[in-house]
């Protein structure tokens, strides 16, 4: 049975465009289409661009929008949600509670639109993990998959990385 995938594009680094030298950007059209056309997946999905944002200006207004969309929707059970990476860990913990739903938050550091950018492998990753794992919130970073628990952004390696001593 073929897996159907909602994908939550809510801005970030990878659907950022840039004018001037990284200072002067606006959070452009989501990015995972254009990556998941490329590859020809397999796989059944619907993409929804529902925030333009970067994520240090994410409100919890927002993640609540999040929290409902994917908490009141009945035709599907598998979320990736492309998201900034300041403050995913922040939001996959605001999703946590949610029942019955897998949800992988996966982002870049790089946007889409560079040669040379993180965003396609960790698409990639998080359409494989959302397929593969039991219900809860993960996040797909960097060639891993973290939970919310463990993870966070290390800003001087550039990465996410696992919390010690849980």
């Amino acid at each position: 049975m073929t897996v159907k995938i909602k994908i939550i594009a809510t801005g970030g680094t990878m659907d950022k465009i840039y004018f001037d030298k990284k200072n002067d950007y606006q959070i452009g059209d989501p990015q995972v289409t254009q990556v998941l056309n490329v590859a020809n997946v397999a796989f059944e999905y619907e993409v929804v661009s529902l925030l333009r944002k970067d994520s240090l200006d994410l409100t919890d207004d927002d993640r609540r929008l999040i929290y409902d969309i994917i908490s009141n929707d009945k035709s599907y059970r598998h979320f990736v949600i492309t998201h900034g990476t300041d403050t995913m860990v922040l939001t996959a913990k605001t999703l946590q509670p949610i029942p019955n739903k897998v949800i992988v938050l996966t982002g870049s550091m790089q946007p889409a639109r560079f040669m040379v950018s993180d965003a396609v492998y960790n698409i990639g990753s998080a359409m494989t993990a959302v397929q593969l794992l039991a219900d809860g919130v993960y996040i797909a970073m960097n060639g891993r998959i973290f939970t919310p628990d463990n993870a966070r952004k290390n800003i001087e390696m550039n990465c996410f990385e696992e919390i010690s001593g849980i």
